[in-house]
């Protein structure tokens, strides 16, 4: 046996930074759960994303799950090409993934998008 369950929905992800980040905070609360003894609650939305850049210096954040969810971390509309998010994907990124996501302290941008959002997604 395979150990997998038929009925577990079989989705495509993305095979981004992004996504295993997402991802492994999921798998990380339910280990903790797991080891405690309690039921498991963490499930994993799909979320991918997609960096464009389409000009100098401009780039679209293109950030989504499942069925096409639409998944902006920031409150403003991320297909606009900016400034902002091309210093993100240049400056900002590179450093979450060497020095969190490799060490297993970044858990993808969930906590900001809450934050950004006012706890409103």
């Amino acid at each position: 046996s395979s150990g997998i369950n038929a009925e577990w929905p079989l989705r495509p992800g993305g095979k981004t930074a992004a996504k295993v980040a997402a991802e492994s905070g999921v798998l990380y609360e339910n280990i903790q759960k797991l080891m405690k003894g309690e039921k498991l609650s963490g499930s994993y939305n799909g979320y991918t994303s997609c960096p464009l850049t389409v000009g100098d210096n401009k780039l679209v954040l293109a950030e989504f799950g499942y069925d096409g969810a639409i998944l902006e971390t920031f409150p403003f509309n991320q297909a606009n090409p900016m400034w902002l998010t091309y210093f993100l994907k240049k400056e900002v990124m590179p450093p979450l993934y060497w020095h969190g996501l490799i060490k297993g302290t970044w858990r993808g941008p969930g906590v900001f998008r809450k934050l950004a959002h006012l706890g409103t997604v």
